[in-house]
């Protein structure tokens, strides 16, 4: 109505002043949607467990009223020697366009020290007692950590603000709403052609099981309660979207088509993988933030009931933090009888946060450890950015016989390009790349502009005397049965 009102007063200036009013509004409209903020109500009925009180955060448009978010606590692992620990962390949500400033205040200790990791958003948050603030201009899955300790830390997920607004008289809407959601069975199992919703402060007691379906979505920001084990399986279907919820695990298995946008995952048990694929074609991880207590994100061939290779496999624009195990692990599982493929992969624009692995058997942030007769090939690994990680190597590509998990050696890992890698840090033990035998071979791995600690890792790079091999100069093993190993600018 006041829109209307005002369009008919302007009419009754001249067309070069209607012409200003016009483009005023339509700026101001403009810059009116594109400051946007939308925080969740703490779950209705919810558990004390199910809230952490080590920071008080808080978020608004500059120079806005705060609003305080709920902090829920979240279980991480930490490993002690050969001890497994369980800790208490913090995670936050919130969804923005814009700019938006925050607040987190450590309700524990002063802060003396802290950061924001990733690293390469090259935030710097101003203290001021036991205060910290930074602001933000576009969306961020982060890790605000004070004083040093990484296992009680703020996991702060700064989403896009969510577009879709569902229809709550749909039929083929599920919905639920802020609060706590119990499902009698213990699994909800979503059938063809639904839209499961879990809006803000929502938390579902129970797994989401997406099995032997079609055309399924999972959205919302709500989450899955963190003591499921297994928070989202997708087994045997296709055209699947998961977007934007909070679990601690989301599988996939003999599915096609299947994209899995802006989930976090955070586990805490033993074997807790984050996001598996098992046998599957054409699976997109977009955005994913993981921090896991075994491997964060695996591609295998038949496994689980599931057979088949894979292809068409992309992560990009992610966040990974293995408190276990790899951050990438490709290949060790497969069907010696009929052996599988594993090809076309891609990781693009992914930060590792973290790394700790004690046993040389599954080091390496990004392993690929070929085993059950499967062939690996094709896979693009291009800007990475790997922080200082506590324990383990950078790369561990091997063909090898594990016998614990394997009845047979691999077939080969063939065609592999690592371009723009970067580690800075101290703590990278031997990498290593080695074949099996003469039939089982490791084939052409280029290693394009890889960085360590700012020095360029090149054939040809100055300084390396000419009876070193390059890989000597970035602390890589070659070993035997391996062709074709380049190290490009």
């Amino acid at each position: 109505m006041r829109i209307s009102f005002t369009v008919f007063m302007v009419s009754f200036f001249k067309p070069k002043v209607q012409l200003f009013f016009f483009l005023l509004m339509w700026f101001c409209s403009a810059e009116l949607f594109a400051q946007q903020l939308i925080t969740y109500p703490a779950p209705t009925s919810a558990p004390n467990t199910l809230h952490n009180d080590d920071f008080t955060v808080r978020v608004r448009k500059p120079g806005g009223k705060w609003q305080e978010l709920y902090e829920y606590n979240v279980k991480v692992d930490e490993v002690k020697g050969t001890n497994h620990q369980v800790e208490n962390a913090s995670m936050c949500s919130f969804d923005f366009s814009g700019e938006v400033e925050i607040s987190v205040t450590s309700n524990k200790d002063k802060i003396k020290q802290a950061r924001i990791r990733p690293l390469s958003c090259a935030i710097k948050p101003l203290i001021n007692g036991n205060t910290l603030s930074f602001r933000l201009t576009k969306a961020r899955n982060l890790s605000v950590e004070v004083n040093g300790d990484i296992f009680h830390n703020l996991h702060l997920f700064a989403n896009p603000v969510d577009d879709l607004i569902p229809n709550r008289k749909d039929t083929n809407l599920i919905y639920f709403g802020a609060g706590i959601h119990k499902i009698n069975s213990g699994k909800l199992k979503v059938p063809s052609g639904k839209t499961v919703y879990l809006a803000g402060g929502a938390v579902l007691m129970g797994q989401i099981l997406i099995e032997g379906v079609r055309d399924v979505k999972l959205m919302g920001r709500g989450m899955i309660d963190p003591s499921i084990k297994m928070g989202v399986h997708i087994a045997n279907s296709k055209n699947i979207i998961v977007e934007g919820i909070f679990c601690t695990q989301c599988a996939t298995g003999g599915s096609d088509s299947v994209t899995i946008r802006n989930v976090k995952s955070i586990s805490y048990y033993g074997w807790g993988d984050g996001m598996n694929v098992f046998a599957s074609n054409n699976v997109l991880f977009d955005g994913v933030f993981c921090r896991n207590s075994d491997d964060c994100t695996t591609v295998y061939a038949t496994r689980k009931g599931f057979v088949g290779g894979c292809t068409n496999i992309t992560m990009q624009n992610s966040t990974l933090w293995a408190d276990v195990a790899h951050a990438i692990e490709i290949g060790l599982h497969g069907n010696p009888a009929h052996p599988d493929t594993i090809e076309n992969l891609r990781y693009i624009n992914i930060d590792i946060l973290d790394h700790k692995e004690a046993q040389l058997d599954y080091q390496g942030c990004i392993g690929i450890n070929v085993g059950d007769e499967n062939l690996v090939r094709n896979v693009r690994f291009e800007n990475i950015r790997i922080e200082d990680f506590r324990q383990g190597q950078l790369f561990n590509l091997r063909i090898g016989f594990n016998k614990k998990y394997c009845t047979a050696p691999g077939r080969g890992i063939e065609n592999v390009l690592f371009r723009n890698i970067s580690y800075t840090g101290k703590n990278a033990e031997l990498s290593i790349i080695s074949g099996y035998d003469e039939h089982r071979k490791i084939k052409n791995v280029i290693f394009e502009n890889l960085t360590i600690n700012g020095v360029q890792i090149t054939d040809d790079m100055p300084g390396k005397p000419k009876w070193y091999k390059t890989a000597d100069m970035a602390n890589i093993f070659i070993g035997e049965h391996v062709e074709g190993v380049e190290f490009r600018k």
